[in-house]
């Protein structure tokens, strides 16, 4: 007798282990998800004068999502510039950048809470595929979240010309992500 409460009581342990290892290794529930808003622009290269087409068509995708206390925003630029390789080289842009921001939603206009320029675009629009298309994505943006407050992604592209003596112009604004 003495033998199988031994036998009923190991058995009960390596029970007991084996629903432990199976929590220890059951995969958490999935991360959320990121809110989404695409829209789009089209500008023309205030340098060119030529016979050749030099518009930029661009679509940003400005995304916001809130997990574990925190707000994570970025942006994707996807564009069809001109196809002409002398239209988007690295003599193109003087500068160029995208200007992510976080902004807390709130009546009125909402405050932005934390931003970051991202330069690369400069070099990736210059460098753009043999038709002139290409895209680039920010960096993430974490901001730790305040209580009961919703947030979103804005953000904008701001472009220097080549051989318009401007500088920045106007910045090219595009729809702010849902709020979360």
């Amino acid at each position: 007798m003495r033998k199988l409460k031994r036998s009923t009581s190991t058995a009960a342990l390596l029970a007991t282990l084996a629903g432990t290892a199976a929590l220890a290794t059951a995969t958490p529930a999935s991360a959320a998800s990121y809110h989404c808003t695409t829209s789009s622009y089209t500008v023309d290269d205030p340098s060119y004068t030529g016979p050749d087409s030099d518009n930029w068509d661009f679509d940003v995708r400005l995304c916001a999502k809130r997990s574990g206390g925190y707000i994570y925003t970025t942006a994707t630029v996807n564009w069809d510039g001109p196809y002409a390789a002398n239209q988007h080289s690295s003599l193109t842009f003087n500068k160029a950048r995208f200007h992510l921001q976080t902004k807390k939603s709130t009546a009125g206009t909402d405050p932005v809470v934390k931003y970051a320029n991202y330069t690369g675009l400069e070099h990736t629009l210059e460098h753009s595929s043999g038709n002139g298309n290409g895209s680039y994505k920010t960096g993430t943006l974490k901001t730790k979240a305040s209580g009961r407050h919703q947030y979103l992604a804005d953000g904008y592209i701001e472009l220097d010309w080549s051989g318009d003596g401007t500088g920045y112009r106007k910045p090219l604004l595009f729809s702010a992500s849902p709020r979360v």
